[in-house]
């Protein structure tokens, strides 16, 4: 992995981002600690497939659907199943929300931070696409 400070990033940025987009392993170092720069559609296509990020399921109950992701607080209802996914985006994007403001430091969802960032990275289309295996 290449190594740059943070005062050579701010230097050779354009080079830092060649690199990064080209899929080379790039880390910035600053005050000792250090940080991956890292393509953002390659970065979205592992979360994709990571089984940590788990898959949504979706039922039919009580003339409507649920959609829920298992071992996590979300969860959406709708009449049908597409207002359910659309609810069920809108609580993803939600708890991202809530995660980045409060949850991260809470022991029983720090573990999601991938979830959060594959979210947060995301468009409605991308995510429904995850989801239930569409196309966007």
């Amino acid at each position: 992995m290449q190594i740059f400070t943070f005062t050579d990033t701010r230097r050779r940025l354009r080079e830092v981002l060649d690199a990064a987009e080209a899929g080379k392993p790039i880390g910035i170092e600053r005050h000792g600690r250090r940080v991956a720069l890292v393509e953002r559609d390659r970065l979205q296509g592992l979360l994709a497939d990571s089984w940590q990020l788990g898959r949504p399921e979706a039922v039919a109950e009580a003339g409507g659907w649920s959609v829920f992701l298992p071992g996590t607080p979300i969860a959406a209802d709708g009449a049908d199943l597409e207002e359910a996914v659309e609810e069920f985006i809108d609580a993803l994007r939600e708890y991202a929300q809530d995660w980045e403001e409060r949850l991260r430091l809470v022991p029983n969802h720090e573990h999601l931070w991938p979830l959060v960032l594959f979210v947060s990275m995301s468009s409605d289309a991308e995510l429904a696409s995850w989801a239930f295996g569409r196309n966007s």
